[in-house]
């Protein structure tokens, strides 16, 4: 009887050693990762085949992972090529879904940072704001689609990661909702006249 105390006592402490390294190497790839993400504020210049190139500052103290995920893989060339699939006048331009009808995204999905999801973010969405899209489901399902604010769209606000701004090209998205026709009121525009993403680069 003793035996099998001793026994059930050894089993509980090396559950409850087990269970406290697993914890302990938890919270440290959980620091590690946030010692991976970016700070301060980073620029970026899309250039859109037939317009233009649009000038962007992404504010990585706002929204860490969100800029983070968009620089990496922007590094990583995924944008290039890709097209804006989504237009709507006077709401936002939707772009970087290597399937080009809101249905794909990259090899990842990320938290999202905004106020719904307990995640401070003070970035409103306001004329030329970058945001990402994500599925209306689930908060931590953004990948690599986003989108640029055409006008004011403050309802968006605590809802979406919102994470920089266009400083240079606002004409670029002025004109793009101009020549837009999409095919509903989702803003579906059919492939053949989505406009190309031809790069995304890093100017900092």
């Amino acid at each position: 009887m003793k035996k099998n105390i001793y026994l059930i006592i050894t089993l509980f402490f090396s559950l409850f050693l087990i269970t406290g390294c697993k914890n302990v190497i938890q919270k440290e790839e959980i620091k590690e990762q946030e010692e991976n993400y970016l700070t301060g504020k980073h620029y970026v210049i899309m250039d859109i085949e037939n317009y233009g190139s649009i000038s962007l500052e992404l504010d990585a103290d706002e929204a860490p992972i969100t800029v983070t995920n968009f620089i990496h893989l922007v590094n990583d060339g995924f944008y290039n090529g890709l097209t804006f699939h989504r237009i709507i006048n006077k709401f936002m331009i939707q772009g970087g879904d290597p399937n080009h009808d809101g249905t794909g995204g990259s090899d990842n999905t990320i938290k999202g940072e905004f106020n719904q999801n307990n995640i401070d973010n003070h970035i409103s969405h306001t004329r030329g704001t970058i945001s990402m899209a994500r599925n209306s489901n689930s908060f931590d399902s953004a990948s690599s689609q986003f989108f640029i604010v055409h006008e004011d769209s403050l309802f968006l606000d605590g809802a979406y990661a919102a994470f920089g701004h266009v400083t240079e090209g606002m004409e670029i998205i002025d004109k793009i909702c101009e020549d837009a026709k999409p095919t509903d009121d989702n803003g579906t525009i059919p492939y053949e006249q989505q406009p190309i993403i031809k790069s995304i680069k890093v100017v900092d």
